[in-house]
């Protein structure tokens, strides 16, 4: 018998295997995975129905009560209001709530870092344009240096890099840039270009295991220039 705890991992790898193909922007695939997303989506709401917690009117009315208040210029109910976050902020104003409350805990770490920067900004805690965290960057590098001694202590090495990488993530938001999207890009190149390293070691004879680093320079500037041929 499926219970929401069974239907939990196979609810996820839908959902990853719909970002996928909008990643892929592969609207065939769009389409069948759209379709075993919702069937997901039947599956939560039969059980909400059978155990009598909710339904499906209930979830349609919820949504639909959500966004007349956070909207109500989409429905001539009034102006159009602050941002998201000013406004989710004075729903909870009386509660012991935070405006980065909410965020799911198995977000993924990149994205989760997204939009707990985007959470931030959308109250005024952020920087005027890119040369902010672009200076954070660097600044974030110098203290990772800082920490690169004979003897580094690997829990602030490991803190450092954490804020590195989350000050990256708050550079590419500044400059309109997805980072994941970019990360997922990078890997993309990087799997081609190795790919194309491991054939050129093979038609040059060359051990990759025993190669140089130079050997594999060279090796690897060849491969790029497949990126442009």
């Amino acid at each position: 018998m499926q219970t929401r705890a069974t239907l939990r991992p196979y609810l996820v790898e839908e959902a990853l295997e719909l970002d996928q193909a909008l990643a892929a922007d592969d609207s065939d695939q769009i389409q069948a995975e759209l379709g075993d997303l919702l069937l997901h989506i039947a599956f939560q709401i039969v059980l909400g129905e059978e155990s009598g917690a909710f339904g499906a009117e209930d979830v349609t009315q919820a949504i639909e009560t959500k966004m007349k208040r956070r909207h109500p210029h989409l429905f001539g109910l009034g102006p159009e209001p602050e941002t998201w976050e000013r406004q989710k902020k004075k729903e909870h104003v009386t509660q012991d709530h935070s405006i980065l409350d909410g965020l799911p805990p198995s977000l993924p770490a990149l994205l989760k870092a997204f939009r707990l920067q985007e959470r931030a900004a959308g109250v005024g805690f952020d920087w005027q344009d890119a040369q902010g965290p672009r200076d954070k960057v660097t600044e974030e590098l110098d203290e990772l240096d800082a920490e690169l001694t004979d003897n580094p202590d690997t829990d602030r090495v490991e803190a450092e890099v954490g804020d590195l990488l989350f000050a990256v993530v708050n550079l590419a938001r500044k400059l309109g840039c997805d980072p994941r999207a970019a990360l997922e890009k990078a890997n993309a190149r990087f799997d081609g270009r190795f790919r194309r390293v491991e054939r050129l070691a093979q038609q040059h004879d060359v051990d990759l295991g025993r190669a140089s680093l130079e050997e594999l320079d060279v090796l690897w500037e060849e491969a790029k220039l497949g990126d442009r041929g």
